[in-house]
């Protein structure tokens, strides 16, 4: 019998090893380390996707594919990656706007806008372009299947 707590050990593993791929696929990319990466959201794989793609397939083994808990978990997951492609990516794309509008008012009018809310550091990549979540669902997917055949 499947250890009833495989979905949320399956999960936060795929999670961990998401976010501690991110400096290897980003120095792949870009040619440079970045560590922080580890700590932070966006880039690839979508560590929020590789959890919940995670949670919903072992769901799957544990509960059934035709269970309420599966078909709930798979409802989250794709709420999850809509969420990380749309609403969190754009959020972040509009921070970037802002700051430049910002930068742009300041050089055009030779004003520095002083008030601290202009001073606020915001975090431009909050969320994921499509290829980040597909990485991610397909890393969750496959860590939740690999631990699952292996180690069950």
């Amino acid at each position: 019998m499947i250890n009833e707590l495989f979905p949320l050990w399956v999960a936060i593993l795929a999670n961990l090893i998401a976010q501690g791929c991110k400096p290897f696929f980003n120095y792949l990319k870009s040619g440079e380390w970045d560590w922080k990466m580890v700590f932070e959201s966006g880039g690839f794989p979508s560590s929020h996707t590789a959890t919940v793609s995670a949670l919903a397939l072992a769901t799957g083994f544990v509960d059934n594919f035709s269970s309420t808990a599966f078909s709930v978990s798979v409802i989250m997951c794709l709420v999850v990656c809509y969420d990380a492609a749309n609403v969190r990516y754009y959020s972040g794309q509009n921070i970037k706007v802002t700051q430049q509008l910002i930068k742009d008012i300041e050089n055009l009018t030779r004003i520095q806008l002083n008030d601290p809310i202009y001073q606020t550091k915001l975090k431009a990549v909050l969320g994921h372009k499509w290829i980040e979540v597909a990485g991610g669902l397909l890393w969750g997917l496959t860590t939740c299947s690999v631990v699952y055949l292996f180690l069950i």
